[in-house]
């Protein structure tokens, strides 16, 4: 036998150490398998199908999502999943991914603690857990994690304090924690974090000083500290780190002095955020050499001192420093501006600023679209140039001693929402223009010398939601058309004028209208019996006028009145016991001819909410109206009461069992409801328990389900309301084990306080009790839609179902489209706060029986307001983010926690084009190869539209050239509406506009052709 070589004798020991260890690697193999598949058992829900790649059939390194190593052979080294729509928990065999480098769950529903057990994975660099609602502490077990460099948890549901085990963490290049809930003080030891780069800590509700360890961080360029609650000086060596582009620590409780060489020791510095603090000293002037600053944030605060000169801010996009205690005189900073040809926002209110408005104003930005200086000590007039800013949405001058009429030339601005002149000197009489402006939200003039009529011009303004032209000299009568725009919801108030003669019985249309002040002016004759349907008055004040007659019984029917002021008219008669039964918590019948008894119940029973002074023939009422007694109706009352006594007794004492036994009913059934309160503004229609909700739907009746979401279901009901009158309601039911749900609740109401609109469902009750079974029962209830949602209408398989879908025809789509956009533009601009929706998709709009659309669920929805001092570049804020439904959500919800209107414009966008093609944003599969909806729209337009608009269409659109222009009009709009960049989409008034546009087009053609 032959000796074996010595190449032999090395090559088996080499065999026998790869057989030992094959068994090991398909080992570790198994254990990444067994945490990938455990990670995919935690997820609920997977409405996109995410995970359907995920099964044995192929391996694991070819699953979606799952990426695995060269290096070290079918080893997980990342997992990708961000924007999926998962929901679910975080599995703690993650911590078993020992190679893993990576991880992106961004922007999904995971809930629950971060497990601890990731802290094993030593090779840990990259973790993306942000907008999602993790719960608990931050795990310390991190601090293991040595090669971590990218921590984001954005917009969670995290709590306790930052904790001690992050300082290990030397290699961070970003901390993400803004939006969460945690606790404590910004611990001194980040300042060892000598690597990061962003450091992002707002809307977290810290608290203390600001640790002077900071300044150690010498690569920092990205400082978010904003809306916490911290205190005392700013470490003066944050003003030294040279790196720092974005300096945001607006909305605390800071002091100090800005220094004077910021710009020479913040070179690059682009966003300056100290808003909302108590800063003091003056503005430095070193400011005004800032070479790359967009941005200037410093309002509402204590500066003092000379305006610094902005001439030579050329990137300047942002200036706002209203509510100091500046000076520097008006027309030479207005005039240096004109340099500034990003300029979009112009706030210098409330402040010691002297001169005139120049010429030169008219020769700012053509981007600028929020100008507000009122609050000043201007002098001089409104120059006529202004008429130049196309570009303004917002335009306040108020409380500035101007004078002088107002020009013509402001009914050039097409695009003003809001205009405030009110407090000053104004004279002449309103332009003719104005009813140029017909995207007018709000226009208040009120206390100045104007004179003359009320132009009816004002009738195209049809979008107002306030009307404001109290103490002024208008004379003549009121305008049958002002009283004919219903969209006044919000205040109509002509008082202390000079107007005449009655008051229209057009009145009636304001159906939406919160508060009519028709008070001090010379109006006469009856009240209209039309007023009875402003159903929504909440506020009626018609005193010092001369009308006359009874008080009519149609006022009973405005139930949500709280205050009504009828004195010093010639109202006579009695007064009627409805007042009583209303909810007022003022009420002045005081100098009328009122007579007869006194009501003693309700508003009556509290001498200090009502007066009825100067109506010598009333009496009666509560003892401490000193009233005379009504004689001869005592005297009958005496006659009977010898009658009645007895068989009141025994009357009570059933009455007292039966409440007795309804008591004991109660306490086992529910809990004790509190009295009737008042809802978004106006006292409930309805009280209903959770009693009344299980008769009302059949026991949660799977029959009456109509729809289910994450956070709850929705059934059909049929109650009876308080006038006895059965109503069909939809009631949906939170489910309470589902983390966010209560969350979900009070976002939905707090958005619906306050904002009426016929294209927004109205909440009829809300519902907090306990259950049969002693649980916690929260439920809110909504007039029902007959015609369902627009998804069901969209996207059915059954022949039935496909039938019915197929009578929602082109100007069917065309109306829900302006319904829609006139909802979500109403939630921008037409309240005094903005509320952002954040989950605009077909399920949440609703269809009544005229196939009028509504926008429901605000679950997500945000209330921000128009400017503040936040973070922001847009009409955003930093003080909450959206967590949206995949498809729709805009690209930038992403590493800024920043809310912006554009969201919904691009979630709006989205929603058009999926009605007009028919095409889900998600079916990835019907776009022939291109990224998204819109860049498959897109690539139609305008010759080969037919490829992509929905198939049932074509019979239409090959009616007509217009028919088909009117479509490719339509899809552009939601192509423009979804862009990638939030500054290049359309607002929401810009879109409501050109629909109407577009169908009057459509109409026309139609009415043409048949």
């Amino acid at each position: 036998m032959a000796k074996p070589s010595n190449s032999t004798l090395l090559i088996v020991p080499l065999l026998l150490i790869l057989l030992a260890m094959t068994p090991s690697t398909y080992s570790n193999n198994e254990t990444d398998l067994e945490a990938l598949l455990a990670l995919k058992k935690s997820v609920q829900d997977d409405p996109l199908g995410a995970l359907s790649s995920w099964n044995e059939t192929i391996h694991f390194c070819g699953w979606k999502g799952v990426g695995c190593s060269k290096r070290h052979k079918n080893r997980v080294v990342s997992v990708n999943l961000p924007s999926q729509g998962l929901v679910g928990s975080l599995s703690p065999y993650l911590g078993n991914l020992s190679f893993l480098r990576e991880i992106d769950l961004q922007n999904n529903s995971f809930s629950d603690q971060i497990p601890e057990e990731m802290g094993r994975l030593r090779r840990l660099e990259f973790i993306e857990f942000s907008y999602n609602s993790l719960g608990g502490g931050i795990p310390r077990n991190l601090s293991h994690c040595r090669n971590l460099y990218y921590l984001n948890l954005i917009n969670n549901e995290l709590s306790g304090s930052i904790v001690p085990e992050i300082g290990s963490l030397v290699n961070l290049e970003t901390l993400a924690l803004s939006v969460n809930m945690l606790s404590g003080s910004i611990p001194p030891f980040l300042g060892n974090l000598t690597s990061l780069t962003i450091l992002s800590l707002g809307t977290c509700g810290l608290q203390g000083h600001i640790p002077e360890s900071l300044v150690q961080l010498r690569r920092l360029w990205w400082l978010n500290l904003i809306q916490n609650n911290l205190t005392g000086w700013i470490p003066l060596g944050l003003f030294n780190l040279s790196n720092i582009e974005t300096l945001a620590l607006g909305a605390n409780q800071l002091l100090g002095t800005i220094p004077s060489d910021i710009v020479f020791t913040l070179p690059n510095l682009r966003l300056l955020n100290l808003a909302d603090n108590h800063f003091t000293g003056p503005l430095p002037a070193s400011l005004s050499n800032s070479s790359r600053i967009e941005g200037m944030m410093v309002a509402s605060n204590n500066f003092t001192g000379e305006m610094i000169d902005v001439a030579r801010l050329s990137t300047l996009q942002y200036l706002e420093a209203l509510s100091n205690h500046l000076k520097g005189d008006m027309n030479t900073i207005a005039s240096s501006l004109t340099n500034c040809t990003r300029l979009q926002i112009f706030s210098l209110a409330d402040n010691l600023f002297t001169g005139s408005l120049p010429d030169s104003i008219g020769n700012l930005s053509s981007q600028l679209w929020y100008m507000r200086i009122s609050g000043n000590q201007l002098s001089g007039s409104i120059p006529p140039s202004i008429g130049n800013l196309v570009g303004l949405t917002t335009l306040d001058v108020a409380s500035s001693n101007l004078q002088g009429p107002i020009p013509w030339s402001i009914g050039k601005l097409h695009r003003l929402q809001e205009i405030y002149l009110q407090e000053n000197r104004l004279t002449n009489e309103i332009p003719l223009s104005f009813g140029n402006l017909t995207l007018l939200n709000h226009l208040v003039l009120w206390q100045n010398n104007i004179s003359g009529n009320i132009p009816p011009s004002l009738s195209n303004c049809s979008k107002l939601l306030i009307l404001d032209f109290a103490v002024n000299n208008l004379n003549g009568s009121i305008p049958p058309e002002i009283m004919r725009l219903s969209t006044i919801s919000i205040l109509l108030n002509l008082s202390n004028n000079v107007l005449t003669d009655t008051i229209p019985s057009e009145v009636g249309a304001l159906r939406n209208l919160g508060a009519l002040d028709l008070s001090h002016n010379r109006l006469s004759g009856f009240l209209p019996s039309t007023l009875s349907s402003c159903v929504m008055l909440e506020w009626l004040h018609l005193d010092h006028n001369s009308l006359q007659g009874e008080i009519p019984d149609g006022l009973g029917a405005l139930r949500g009145l709280q205050d009504l002021d009828l004195s010093r008219n010639n109202f006579s008669g009695t007064i009627p016991r409805f007042l009583g039964e209303l909810h007022l918590v003022n009420l002045n019948l005081s100098f009328n001819a009122l007579q007869g008894e006194v009501p003693s119940l309700g508003v009556f029973e509290n001498e200090s909410a009502i007066s009825l002074e100067g109506n010598p023939e009333l009496c009666g009422g509560i003892a401490t109206l000193n009233l005379p007694s009504c004689s001869s109706t005592n005297s009958k009352r005496r006659g009977l009461g010898k009658i009645l006594i007895p068989i009141a007794g025994v009357i009570c004492l059933a009455l007292l069992a039966c409440f007795f036994c309804v008591i004991m009913y109660r306490r086992r059934t529910s809990q004790k409801f509190p009295p009737a309160q008042t809802i978004f503004g106006a006292p409930k229609l309805l009280r209903l328990s959770y009693a009344d909700l299980m008769n009302a739907t059949s026991g949660f009746s799977v029959t009456n389900l109509v729809g289910a979401g994450r956070f709850g279901s929705v059934y059909k009901g049929s109650i009876i309301d308080d006038d006895d009158e059965q109503t069909v309601v939809a009631v949906k039911v939170l489910n309470l084990n589902e983390g966010g749900a209560s969350k979900s609740l009070e976002s939905e109401c707090n958005a619906l306080r306050g904002i009426r609109h016929r294209n927004l469902v109205k909440i009829l009750s809300v519902c907090d009790s306990i259950d049969f079974k002693g649980e916690d029962f929260k439920a809110l209830v909504y007039e029902f839609m007959a015609n369902g949602s627009l998804e069901n209408w969209l996207h059915q398989n059954s022949a039935s179902d496909v039938d019915k879908r197929r009578t929602l025809t082109t100007i069917q789509r065309l109306n829900i489209a302006i319904d829609i956009a006139s909802a979500v533009e109403y939630l921008h601009c037409g309240t005094d706060s903005t509320v952002i929706h954040g989950d605009l998709k077909p399920s949440n709009i609703l269809l009544d029986q005229d196939m009028v659309a509504h926008v429901g669920d605000f679950g997500l929805a945000k209330i921000i307001s128009s400017i503040s001092g936040n973070l922001s570049t847009s009409n955003g804020s930093s003080s909450s983010a959206i967590k949206g439904t995949i498809g729709y959500i805009a690209p930038e919800y992403g590493m800024n926690n920043l809310v912006l209107t554009e969201g919904d414009a691009y979630s709006y966008g989205i929603l058009l084009l999926e009605m007009f093609t028919n095409t889900r944003p998600t079916n990835h599969d019907a776009f022939e190869g291109y990224v998204n909806i819109q860049d498959f729209v897109s690539s139609a337009l305008p010759d080969c539209v037919m490829e992509v608009v929905d198939p049932f269409l074509h019979q239409e659109i090959s009616m007509g050239e217009n028919y088909r222009t009117c479509i490719e009009s339509i899809l552009s709009i939601g192509v423009k509406c979804s862009k990638e960049l939030p500054r290049e989409r359309m607002v929401m008034t810009q879109v409501v506009n050109e629909l109407k546009k577009i169908r009057n087009v459509f109409l026309a053609d139609k009415h043409a052709s048949n």
